[in-house]
């Protein structure tokens, strides 16, 4: 870090002038003081579209001015005030950056703060490997991400009175002489001697080591070049990231800026922030972190052959959905399977909508009905099914359902009921999110009191909430910054104290049995402080404005207002990310819960459309779950095709997920005819309507249904596993249900329908489809084997239908 040689860089296969129909300069203007060095980046816009780093190939000259001076690689030194003008030349093309520059203030010093922390984080000082160990290393402890920068600051400078700093002799301090391995160092080579980060150093020490300048400038954001851009293979491009200060000025700190990409596979970069582009399509973002903030920039890939405009100009456009998922294919060069049939759309509607498979009355009325309209009809039907209601408050249930041992089983079911109401009414979500945020109340009334019994600290609704409404994890800036995004410890504590206030009376925990009624109320008091600086946090919204709140004004509804906003950035679009990761399998930004710069969605313009969409609609969840299921995207074909075969996060297809393990146990109950019962439920209740992990089942355990008891939200763990391969094949339960006289099994078996007509009621029942004809051969077949009775060769049948793929999973 801090090497003053330039860095080894891959070579761009080479462009031909004769390719080039334009140039760019990036920045598109300097703003320098004298004495700083910025770096510009020459950009070509071939014939067929793309856009090529051609800084090194391409002629650069300064005005001779003596204000600027520039060498071959583009690196720009500001020399005295005035103005200049950079041009850059290549054969017919020519273009030209504006450069000002300023005088710099007189002999201002270098300060921690904005100097010389930034240099420890680019050396790596401050990671959790290095000195920012729980106990530090050898005695020197740094804070992670320099969370922390008043300690590390103590420790550098007065920690064992001082040693590590020699300001009469700056090059003989410890600072610098382990670093450059002057003396051994475990960390081997940290700054190189004579570098500007060591030169750096030696002046701050020289000059006194002043923590903080007067009136220091701020950092306000982090801007990288180029900011979005499609490249080919195995092409590079070296990034610049620019950091923006609050006294307007903007500092080039590609050389300590920390630089990370999401997808190696499809793009590398190394510590110089120099981009290689791998041989495989697709997309990446390559993110800069610079002392707590990131900036990005999006790496597309096309596949080698683009389709032809008229290919996808076929496709069909059912609504907005299609659009923008038929524009992001363009891009990569992909092109969507077909359209499933309709057995496959009526079984993944009816799962994905109600957890339930059709009836195989419901499937064949289906599939012999020949109105063009009929998947419409049947969505229409599908979300005013009773059973809505149960399946989607399950969903919501993983996510709030606490262990009843810790807040009592009166408190779970009261908040089970409350969910299940909810969807009942079809409640809009921002007013579902609304009660929640703002209850008062008791945990024996107010179904979302109970969510403020099981977290009961302000730190642990903070991390609930943000990751459930926001899809933001702020969990990390708990303890230190986060190590992937801009969140800090300010962040994560100002929107604690929205929770501050927040009082209780009555009964408390006491587990392993904890009863009684606790009510949950706002009265003015009650603080967060900041675990660092002991400072009292005033409540203000991640990314939000600064309030200004009454003291008698219960401060939730003030963050209840600006999570529900219009303009908010995050509520929107974590909510229209779930469902659509509850319609196609993964969400546009998987986890759903954990938007950030490093990890964006794989369709941007996509999930701002379904975000715009939920507010146009008030946030009826039913509205757009309509308009997912209609468009032609959610009814394409799980079978790839051969410009979609690698695609995993496009949606250019239909992704097989497994049943979830509710759905498998009431599916088994649906096909056998023989219903499981439920500890604790009514009798012929489903297992959807479950409302407690302790309600026992085998299945549903083996196929993760989620234990409250550990710490919720619990996304669902959907992998297949040998354990649920093993549990069908094996199951004593299911054996018995195959087996019972009162069954579907013992009335095909008892009825007067031949062999085949069996068969293809079983295939109705288990897959909503009609058998093909070597699949009826293979099936009824069973019926004439030596020794065989139609019993003995229905269960066989069924049996053998269960433990398929086509039955475990949703396609």
């Amino acid at each position: 870090a801090g090497s003053a040689r330039e860095p080894a860089r891959s070579v761009t296969p080479s462009v031909s002038s004769r390719d080039i129909v334009a140039l760019r300069i990036d920045p598109p203007s300097l703003q320098l003081r004298s004495g700083e060095s910025a770096q510009v980046l020459v950009t070509a816009r071939t014939k067929d579209g793309f856009e090529v780093d051609v800084t090194k190939q391409v002629k650069l000259v300064d005005s001779r001015s003596g204000i600027a001076i520039v060498n071959s690689s583009g690196q720009v030194r500001a020399l005295k005030v005035g103005e200049d003008t950079l041009t850059a030349g290549w054969g017919k093309e020519h273009t030209e950056v504006r450069i000002a520059v300023t005088a710099a203030p007189t002999n201002q010093p270098l300060t921690f703060t904005r100097d010389i922390l930034p240099i420890l984080s680019k050396a790596g000082c401050n990671a959790g490997a290095c000195h920012a160990k729980g106990d530090g290393q050898n005695g020197f402890k740094l804070s992670v991400f320099s969370y922390d920068p008043a300690n590390d600051y103590q420790e550098i400078v007065k920690d064992a009175r001082g040693r590590r700093v020699f300001p009469a002799a700056p090059e003989e301090s410890l600072l610098l002489l382990k670093p450059s391995l002057t003396i051994p160092h475990e960390g081997g080579l940290r700054l190189e001697r004579g570098s500007e980060s060591y030169r750096a150093v030696a002046r701050w020490i020289r000059e006194g080591m002043i923590y903080r300048g007067t009136n220091e400038a701020t950092l306000e954001r982090l801007t990288v070049l180029p900011k979005e851009r499609s490249y080919r293979k195995g092409f590079v491009q070296p990034l610049i990231v620019q950091a923006h200060y609050s006294d307007g000025s903007v500092r080039d700190v590609t050389r300590l800026a920390a630089f990370d990409a999401n997808d190696k596979e499809v793009a590398r970069v190394d510590e110089h922030g120099v981009v290689s582009i791998g041989k495989l399509s697709g997309q990446a973002v390559v993110v800069a972190r610079f002392k707590g903030m990131v900036g990005d920039s999006r790496i597309t890939v096309p596949a080698d052959r683009l389709l032809p405009e008229a290919q996808y100009a076929s496709l069909p456009v059912n609504n907005f959905i299609d659009e923008q998922a038929y524009a992001h294919f363009k891009k990569l060069g992909l092109f969507p399977s077909t359209g499933c049939d309709d057995a496959e759309f009526l079984r993944r509607a009816s799962l994905d909508t109600l957890g339930l498979l059709p009836s195989p009355a419901e499937a064949r009325a289906f599939l012999e009905d020949k109105s063009p309209d009929k998947r419409e009809r049947l969505i229409d039907r599908l979300l005013e099914h009773p059973a809505y209601a149960d399946f989607w408050a399950n969903k919501w249930a993983d996510l709030f359902r606490p262990n009843p041992d810790r807040v009592g089983v009166k408190s779970v079911y009261l908040l089970d009921q409350w969910l299940r109401e909810s969807f009942r009414q079809n409640k809009p979500y921002d007013q579902f999110v609304r009660e929640i945020l703002v209850v008062q109340g008791s945990n024996h009334r107010d179904g979302p009191a109970v969510i403020y019994r099981d977290r009961r600290e302000p730190i642990d609704l903070t991390t609930q909430f943000s990751q459930l409404f926001l899809g933001v994890r702020l969990e990390c800036a708990k303890c230190h910054h986060h190590p992937n995004e801009k969140w800090s410890q300010d962040d994560f504590y100002r929107f604690a104290a929205f929770f501050g206030p927040l009082k209780q009376k009555g009964a408390g925990l006491s587990p392993p049995i904890s009863a009684g009624t606790e009510t949950f109320y706002f009265a003015p008091g009650g603080s967060v402080k900041h675990p660092v600086s002991g400072e009292i946090m005033e409540p203000q919204p991640p990314d939000g404005p600064k309030l200004t709140l009454p003291k008698e004004t219960d401060p939730r509804e003030a963050l209840a207002d600006w999570m529900l906003a219009p303009e908010n950035p995050f509520f929107a679009a974590a909510i229209a990310n779930r469902l659509w990761a509850a319609f196609f399998g993964r969400g546009l930004v998987e986890p759903v819960d954990d938007f950030r710069t490093s990890n964006p969605p794989s369709n941007p313009a996509l999930l701002k459309a379904l975000a715009d969409d939920l507010k146009h609609q008030r946030y009826n969840l039913k509205q757009t779950m309509r308009s997912i299921m209609r468009s032609h995207l959610y009814q394409l074909s799980s079978e790839p095709n051969e410009f979609n075969t690698g695609d995993t996060r496009n949606f250019s297809r239909s992704y097989r997920r497994r049943l979830p393990a509710e759905v498998l146990a009431d599916a088994v109950s649906d096909i056998t005819g023989v219903p499981e019962s439920y500890a604790g439920l009514p009798p012929g209740s489903r297992a959807v309507q479950g409302w407690t992990y302790k309600i026992d089942s085998n299945l549903m355990d083996a196929f993760g249904r989620p234990n409250s008891s550990s710490d919720c939200p619990c996304e669902r763990d959907m992998l297949p596993s040998v354990v649920q391969a093993l549990h069908l094949m094996n199951s004593r339960n299911l054996q018995t249900r195959l087996s019972a006289s009162e069954g579907r099994l013992q009335q095909l078996a008892d009825g007067k329908l031949a062999p085949p007509e069996i068969v293809t009621e079983l295939y109705l029942t288990c897959y909503s489809r009609l058998p093909r004809p070597r699949e009826l051969e293979i099936a009824t077949a069973a019926f004439s084997q030596p020794g065989s009775s139609r019993r003995a060769a229905t269960e066989d049948v069924l049996w053998a239908l269960l433990n398929s793929a086509e039955f475990v999973f949703n396609h």
